[in-house]
C-alpha cells in the first residue's frame, strides 16, 4: 500500500478568508456592518501581502437593509482572480432612513475601507463599485457623484468616496419610472413614503435626485460603467438600461452594456459568463498580485 505525497500551500495561494460583521459606521446607535473576503495569507504576518485592487458589492435589497452574503458564494472567485471584495449594508429606508440614507452609508464604507487600506491590504488607488437592483442604483449614483458634500458624512472625511470604474446589475436608473412600472405592487406606496418621505408633492423631484439618468453631468469625468440588465425583467424595466447607456454615451462617457437575454430579475439572470464579463470588464485595474 503507498502512502502519496503532495507539496505543502506554504503561500496559501488561492484560499479565501472570510471577514464577518466589520462595523463601519454607527449612525444613530446602528451598526452598519459589511464583511470582507480577502486572501488567508493575510491571517499571518510572516505572509506578505501585497495591495489588491477592491470591489465594493451592493446587494439589492429594495432599498431595505441588504442581506450581505447572498452573492458571497460567487464572489469569493473575485478574490482568487486577485482582489479584496467587501460586501456591505446600508441603513433600512422601512425604518425611516429616507433618500440619501443608502447612498450616504455606502459612501461611507468605501472611505471606511480606503481608512482602513493597510489593514486589509488594498490598494486604494483601485476601487470599483458593484451592485444589484437597488445596490446598482446605489452604485450608480456613488460613481456620479464623486465626493459630493450633499452625501459626504463627517466620518473618515479625509478620504475620498470616489470610484475607479462601477458594475450595474438590473439597476433602477429612473426612479420615477420605476416606481410606475411598480404602482401595483403591494407594499409600493409604503417604499416610497419611506424613501421619499410623508409630502407627496416632493416626490418626483426627490425620485430624480435618486434617478443616475438624471444625474450626468457635463463637463465631469466619470468612471468606465458596465451595465447588464435581462430583457423580460418585470420589476424594473429593461428599457432603463439602454437610456442610461445613450445617456452616458452622449455624454462621452465609457460604457459597456449587456442584454441577457430572456431574464427575469435576479433570479435567471446569472451564469459563469456575467462574472467573467465583470471580471474582463475590471481587469485594467488589476495588476498582478504575489500571493
Amino acid at each position: 500500500m503507498t502512502i502519496h505525497e503532495i507539496n505543502n500551500n506554504a503561500a496559501m495561494k488561492g484560499q479565501v478568508r472570510l471577514i464577518e460583521n466589520v462595523t463601519y459606521s454607527a449612525v444613530d446607535g446602528e451598526a452598519l456592518k459589511m464583511d470582507i473576503l480577502a486572501p488567508w495569507s493575510q491571517r499571518y504576518d510572516y505572509l506578505k501581502s501585497d495591495p489588491r485592487p477592491l470591489i465594493v458589492f451592493v446587494q439589492g435589497s429594495s432599498w431595505r437593509q441588504p442581506t450581505m452574503g447572498e452573492e458571497i458564494p460567487q464572489l469569493v472567485q473575485f478574490v482568487k482572480a486577485g482582489y479584496i471584495v467587501a460586501t456591505v449594508q446600508h441603513r433600512n429606508s422601512l425604518d425611516g432612513h429616507s433618500f440619501p440614507a443608502f447612498l450616504q452609508d455606502v459612501k461611507t464604507a468605501i472611505r471606511f475601507l480606503r481608512a482602513h487600506a493597510e489593514q486589509y491590504a488594498i490598494d486604494p488607488q483601485r476601487v470599483a463599485i458593484w451592485g444589484t437592483s437597488s445596490g446598482a442604483n446605489a452604485s450608480l449614483l456613488v460613481a456620479l457623484t464623486p465626493n459630493d458634500s450633499r452625501y459626504k458624512t463627517a466620518e473618515y472625511a479625509d478620504q475620498s468616496d470616489a470610484v475607479n470604474a462601477v458594475v450595474s446589475c438590473f439597476a433602477p436608473t429612473d426612479v420615477v419610472d420605476t416606481f410606475k412600472n411598480a404602482s401595483q405592487v403591494p407594499g409600493s406606496d409604503i417604499l416610497q413614503y419611506s424613501l421619499f418621505g410623508t409630502d407627496p408633492s416632493k416626490w418626483d423631484d426627490i425620485k430624480r435626485q435618486m434617478s443616475p439618468l438624471y444625474q450626468i453631468k457635463d463637463g465631469q469625468k466619470y468612471p468606465p460603467f458596465l451595465l447588464l440588465h435581462g430583457d423580460a425583467d418585470k420589476v424594473v424595466p429593461y428599457h432603463q438600461m439602454e437610456d442610461m447607456y445613450h445617456a452616458l454615451e452622449e455624454h462621452g462617457v465609457s460604457v459597456e452594456a449587456y442584454r441577457v437575454k430572456g431574464a427575469n430579475h435576479e433570479r435567471d439572470f446569472w451564469s459563469q459568463t456575467i462574472y467573467d464579463i465583470v471580471k474582463d470588464f475590471l481587469a485594467p485595474i488589476e495588476k498582478p498580485v504575489v500571493e
